[in-house]
């Protein structure tokens, strides 16, 4: 259903006008159609009316918008491929347009980044001493805007903040999808653009596991020395324990990702244990629970039909509050030697809105060389992403079933 308003105006003695496309200040895309009534004379006494200016959106139907909110380098891009996967494509960036462009597009969705609404460039931040997190640094009026227009079927002028030149360059069209992931620092910042969010996700890594992470891709990758690593981690954190951390307590699912409690003193962030924290009450999505939903469970799944090599495998799955919301919390801790097995697994879960038996299985082998597929990162993502597609078609098949049900009252 296209989104739609109506004025009228003072008659200019036609039948009917269709403009062009015009774009807004915000830069949005519309089309206005235009309908006359002509004045008409009974009896020597005449009345008229002006026309009637109905502005449509370019879409047709609504955008489900989604959340996703994590730090740098915390795993939102390898989320975002396991995403779009579920919904089929793969994600890729506009065809023909900015090749530092930070969207990717698929059958059914399309990625934002966030910093694409950084105020400042590279250079600009440096002279006035912030950081990319510091919300000073970014437009949240244009962020809010633009996603709301998007929200309503309205295709927008969105800017691009360019990661290898530091700079702001021209704007790129984004059509509205069917389903909008905005992803990046602060999509959960602004109670503004909080609001539109029909589903949200944040990727809580605990400081032991990010400096591990960073460890491996920076000095192994980059050639980066372990004391600039803990200075680029030490620099940020202030922001970070700012701006960035406060925004979990809004999310409705949480992967926190731990040091394993399988080694003792473990700190090469190897293995890990990973919890799924689910808020309870949320609209359009139940769940996932181990064995008996609203039950203490612990469980370890190593013997026969999983093979588990040192330092084995634990789940853990019950009901507890966070930050005063009442939650569901599945754990797994340790990591997953044969990933063919994880069937094993998942037929002991309820709620993960498989469209078959094995579907989490095959969406974890199909992706088996993702970072994060032999623990519970890539688990708990995959499960996450077949909620969302759950939600989403709870969302269009509700407002497909509202008309209707107008129609018939």
């Amino acid at each position: 259903m296209a989104v739609c308003s109506a004025y009228t105006t003072q008659s200019l003695h036609s039948t009917c006008s269709i403009s062009t496309p015009a774009k807004t200040h915000l830069g949005f895309h519309q089309k206005q159609v235009v309908f006359y009534r002509r004045s008409s004379k009974r009896g020597g006494s005449g009345s008229s009316s002006g026309p009637c200016v109905i502005t449509c959106s370019a879409g047709d139907s609504q955008t489900v918008v989604i959340g996703l909110a994590a730090d740098s380098g915390c795993g939102k891009s390898t989320f975002m491929r396991r995403l779009t996967s579920v919904f089929g494509g793969a994600a890729e960036p506009p065809k023909g347009g900015n090749p530092d462009s930070n969207t990717l597009i698929s059958d059914m969705t399309t990625v934002i980044c966030l910093d694409d609404y950084h105020s400042l460039d590279r250079t600009g931040r440096k002279e006035k001493g912030v950081t990319a997190l510091d919300p000073r640094a970014n437009d949240f009026d244009l962020m809010y805007e633009q996603v709301k227009a998007i929200k309503s079927g309205v295709a927008v002028d969105k800017p691009i903040y360019n990661h290898v030149t530091g700079l702001l360059d021209p704007p790129e069209l984004i059509k509205p999808p069917k389903i909008l992931v905005i992803e990046g620092l602060h999509p959960m910042f602004d109670e503004r653009v909080r609001d539109l969010l029909d589903f949200s996700i944040y990727l809580d890594i605990s400081n032991e596991v990010k400096f591990a992470w960073k460890i491996q891709r920076d000095m192994a990758e980059r050639g980066h020395s372990l004391e600039s690593i803990r200075a680029s981690i030490e620099a940020r954190k202030p922001d970070f324990d700012a701006y960035i951390d406060p925004q979990k307590k809004y999310a409705d699912a949480v992967i926190e990702v731990l040091p394993t409690q399988l080694i003792p003193d473990d700190n090469e962030g190897k293995v890990l244990r990973v919890r799924l924290i689910m808020k309870e009450g949320v609209k359009h999505f139940s769940p996932v629970y181990l064995f008996d939903e609203g039950s203490t469970i612990s469980w370890i799944p190593c013997g026969r039909k999983l093979t588990c090599s040192y330092p084995g495998i634990k789940f853990h799955y019950g009901p507890d509050t966070y930050f005063g919301n009442e939650v569901s919390i599945l754990e797994m801790d340790g990591q997953f030697d044969r990933l063919d097995e994880l069937i094993y697994v998942e037929s002991h879960l309820s709620n993960i809105s498989t469209k078959f038996y094995g579907e989490v299985t095959q969406q974890m082998l199909k992706h088996a060389d993702f970072p994060g597929s032999n623990n519970g990162t890539g688990l708990f993502q995959t499960i996450v992403g077949l909620k969302i597609r759950d939600l989403y078609e709870q969302i269009t098949s509700s407002k497909t079933a509202a008309p209707l049900e107008a129609t018939k009252a």
